[in-house]
Formats: C-alpha cells, sequence, structure tokens
C-alpha cells in the first residue's frame, strides 16, 4: 500500500472508485460524471485524460483534463499536485472551471506561466431545481429541434457562444469545426430545444450534461431584440419539464454572479443555490 501521496492517469480499471468520488456531489460534477459515464475512462472515448490523486493508496480528488482543466473534491495537496503535472504537460485546455476554492488555488498555481487569462468568472452560483416552479406557464412554441435544422439553430448558438465567452466559436484555429461537432451532437440527442419564429431562433436552450442523479443546462440565450418580454421564464420552463421527465430528477446550471437579468429568471423558476463555481478563460 502506498504510504505517501501520487497521482496518476486513470484507466477503466479506476472506474467504480471514479465513479464513488464523483457521486459525493453529483450535482457539482455532473459534467465529468457524463464524461466517465459515457467513456468508461476508456481514452479514445474520454476526450481528455482523467488524474487521479492518491494519498495512502486511496483515491481522494479528480481533475479532468481536456478541454476544460476541472478540479474534483481537490484539496490544497491534491490541486498543488494537478498544477505540477498540469505545467508539466503544458496547457492545452481552454478553460479551466470547477468549485471556486479549488478552482481559485489551481489558479494561483497555474497563472505565473499560464496567465493572463483572458477573462476570469470568480463567482458563478450554482443553481439545481427539483420541481417545475408554479405558477409558470411553459411556452408551447419551444420544440425540441431536430437533426435536419442545424442551419436554423448554429446561427443562434454561435451568438450566444460569442455573447457569452467574447469570441466567436468560429474564430478558432479548426474554423469552428469542433464547436458545430458538438451542437449537432446536442441536436442529434434531442437535448437542444429551440422557439423560431419566421425562420430564426429567438430561444434556445440545451440539457447539456446528463447523469442518473443530475444534468445541466447550458446554452440559454434569448434574441436581443427580444429580451425582457418572458421568452427566457417560459422558453425554460418547457426545457425544465423535459429535463424532470426525460433526463434526470435534479436539473442544475451555472451562471455568472453579475448576470441579474438570467438571475431573476432562474428564481422565478425555483432554481436555488448549491454551490459557486469559478472560470478561467484563456
Amino acid at each position: 500500500m502506498l504510504t505517501t501521496s501520487t497521482t496518476r492517469v486513470l484507466g477503466p480499471a479506476d472506474l467504480r472508485d471514479a465513479l464513488a468520488l464523483l457521486g459525493e456531489d453529483p450535482v457539482a460534477n455532473a459534467f465529468v460524471t457524463a464524461r466517465v459515464l459515457a467513456s468508461g475512462l476508456r481514452p479514445p472515448y474520454l476526450g481528455g485524460e482523467m488524474w487521479g490523486y492518491y494519498r495512502r493508496g486511496r483515491l481522494t480528488s479528480l481533475a479532468y483534463a481536456g478541454a476544460n482543466l476541472v478540479p474534483v473534491r481537490a484539496g490544497p495537496a491534491a490541486v498543488r499536485a494537478f498544477a505540477d503535472r498540469a505545467l508539466r504537460e503544458g496547457r492545452r485546455c481552454s478553460s479551466l472551471v470547477g468549485p471556486a476554492e479549488s478552482t481559485a488555488r489551481l489558479w494561483a498555481h497555474l497563472e505565473p506561466r499560464w496567465g493572463p487569462a483572458r477573462q476570469l468568472r470568480p463567482c458563478q452560483p450554482l443553481l439545481a431545481t427539483r420541481a417545475m416552479p408554479p405558477g409558470v406557464t411553459p411556452d408551447p412554441r419551444v420544440r425540441r429541434v431536430r437533426k435536419d435544422e442545424m442551419d436554423l439553430v448554429l446561427p443562434a448558438s454561435v451568438a450566444m457562444f460569442t455573447e457569452e465567452v467574447g469570441i466567436s466559436p468560429l474564430d478558432a484555429e479548426d474554423g469552428g469545426l469542433t464547436y458545430q461537432a458538438r451542437v449537432a451532437e446536442t441536436v442529434g440527442t434531442g437535448r437542444c430545444f429551440a422557439r423560431v419564429e419566421d425562420g430564426r431562433v429567438v430561444f434556445k436552450a440545451e440539457i447539456g450534461a446528463v447523469t442518473p442523479d443530475a444534468c445541466q443546462l447550458q446554452g440559454v440565450w434569448t434574441a436581443p431584440d427580444l429580451r425582457g418580454r418572458g421568452l427566457a421564464t417560459a422558453g425554460l420552463a418547457t426545457v425544465l419539464r423535459h429535463a424532470l421527465a426525460e433526463a434526470a430528477p435534479v436539473v442544475s446550471l451555472y451562471v455568472n454572479d453579475f448576470n441579474a437579468p438570467a438571475l431573476t429568471v432562474y428564481r422565478r423558476l425555483g432554481f436555488t443555490r448549491v454551490g459557486t463555481l469559478m472560470s478561467v478563460l484563456f
């Protein structure tokens, strides 16, 4: 048995231990858990690596190292170990995201060599709900986007991403092919919903990561010229209904703390705060 701490890349043989650790906070860990379940920790399907931190032979922390670097259940010693590994291997991620405390510690170790960040989002409330809100009528015109409607939904998806992240996904080195593939996957799995008026999407949202315990909404967007008219509240109520019925018993999302209109909408829908995340964007 190991008597000191160590890190290593996990594989299929470590699946049970990894899922047990992720299950300690199924809402906060929904994104990573979904990746682990879908891949079985098989590297070709994981979209990155899963690093495990062991203390006295027991797995105590994880870090998903893919397009995002995500610490999981990581205390100060684990964060330092993950930072050392990340610095040795070089930056391959486009962001850090995870629980605020551990992500802030991770960034403190990485910033001298990886900084400056393009954007810091130090306080992103993690919200969740288990039920439909009373007094909110779902929008009957919000529907599932069909597989043949990629050309319809892609402009709205690009607009949402650009507004949220600050750069267009089409400006990536691959010309946006990776982003378009992700949108196509969401549409293909029936998890993209939209309201269409006069041939354009005026509201959209997606059910992103899905696990048996929780799912996460993402990509919420309303056309700028139609904001303030209640489209987001009613539209999200429709998506929430689908998520609770089809995906998981708990529906979550996270939002920037400075986005007051979005926070107001989520409160109307019955979401309550269950944690705080942080993002570092490169």
